[in-house]
């Protein structure tokens, strides 16, 4: 697991780290039920210093926290939730039982498949057939983590990198809520869940290019904080690294699981592997997740076609379908789960592109036993 991070130093965050222990341990002494105490932040979360009960905009130069903390766990919730956006539109949240995927269709000549509907797809979960229970076709907006290597090899590339990320905000969906992670040997949240531009600028101009890369800790830790601070249902992390991971404490195969917990994020990957000494196997690991999270890898042969990757990677995430079913094999089962999405117009298949599987997390009794 991610190990401690080293927190920015900032002086102001003095009298609020005060007011937060001091809410923390008063919030823990009305939990009046035994088993409802201040539950734990797992260690690789990232989590901001504000700690926004709403979705956000929050405060910039937030480290991405692998120290434990104490907050109250939010609570679970069994049935769909409609939540307001910012413009009177509506987020539906998936029922507790339903498994999301999130496809693009392809055909032939390389070019996304827009127009097709429900009973062209077939979902399969262990080579059986699933019941599709919920279809959309629409331009939803996503949380999405922006993780970009801040190791020393990345000093002057950075600003080519930057500009790419912000146009990849520029034409995503404007409801998006985007966070920043800047990586080395540690990773900080520079800015949390936002949608304005400037303070994503702010925060990816926070080069401090030195040290090595813990790319699959930087990832984990992103993807632990849209599991539990996103309000969106689609989860999508988009990364840039021009190396291997020497720093990380977890290996490749560690952080793929994580990566592929229940609806965990969609990984695209932009490798800058023209100077890596080894870069077949830093090739082979971008690879590797992107495929099992349903994302794209990327490695362009300039840093000249980052900013064009960027947008591809916006068209891409602004035309898939969300197919979600129940699985047939009880969740309490556990285990992990290969998935297979087939499409079809007529005798003519498409290639689908979503995640390879699923680690299912048995859901505890009613009675609260383990």
């Amino acid at each position: 697991m991610p190990g401690p991070v080293i927190t920015r130093p900032k002086n102001e965050r003095l009298c609020f780290l005060l007011k937060y222990a001091i809410c923390a341990a008063a919030a823990c002494a009305l939990l009046s039920q035994p088993s409802s105490g201040c539950a734990e932040w797992k260690p690789t979360q990232l989590q901001s210093q504000s700690a926004p009960s709403k979705p956000p905009e929050s405060q910039s130069s937030q480290p991405a926290q692998s120290q434990s903390g104490a907050t109250p766990a939010p609570p679970a919730s069994s049935t769909p939730q409609q939540l307001p956006s910012e413009n009177g539109t509506y987020v539906i949240r998936k029922d507790v039982d339903e498994v999301l995927l999130h496809a693009t269709v392809i055909d032939d000549r390389q070019h996304i498949v827009t127009d097709l509907d429900r009973n062209a797809f077939t979902v399969f979960e262990d080579g059986k057939p699933q019941n599709i229970i919920s279809f959309h076709h629409e331009d939803i907006p996503v949380a999405m983590g922006i993780v970009i290597d801040n190791s020393g090899s990345m000093r002057e590339k950075r600003a080519k990198v930057n500009q790419a990320a912000l146009n990849l905000v520029r034409f995503s969906n404007p409801q998006d809520e985007v966070f920043v992670v800047n990586f080395n040997d540690e990773y900080y949240l520079d800015q949390d869940f936002t949608n304005d531009l400037l303070k994503l600028k702010e925060a990816l101009e926070k080069i401090d290019a030195r040290g090595g890369t813990a790319l699959y800790e930087a990832l984990v830790a992103s993807a632990e904080h849209l599991k539990n601070d996103a309000r969106l249902e689609r989860k999508v992390l988009f990364v840039v690294t021009d190396g291997e991971d020497n720093a990380s404490r977890e290996t490749l195969e560690q952080a793929v699981k994580q990566l592929q917990e229940e609806n965990g994020p969609s990984v695209y990957a932009i490798g800058i592997l023209g100077d890596e000494e080894h870069p077949k196997r830093a090739r082979r690991a971008l690879e590797i997740i992107a495929q099992r999270t349903g994302g794209l890898a990327y490695f362009p042969s300039t840093l000249d076609q980052v900013d064009e990757i960027s947008r591809q990677v916006a068209h891409d995430i602004r035309n898939q379908y969300t197919i979600g079913y129940k699985p047939t094999n009880p969740r309490v089962s556990g285990g992990f789960r290969q998935i297979h999405v087939e499409a079809k117009r007529g005798k003519g298949k498409f290639l689908v592109r979503t995640k390879s599987g699923y680690y299912a997390v048995p859901e505890p009794s009613a009675s609260g036993t383990k």
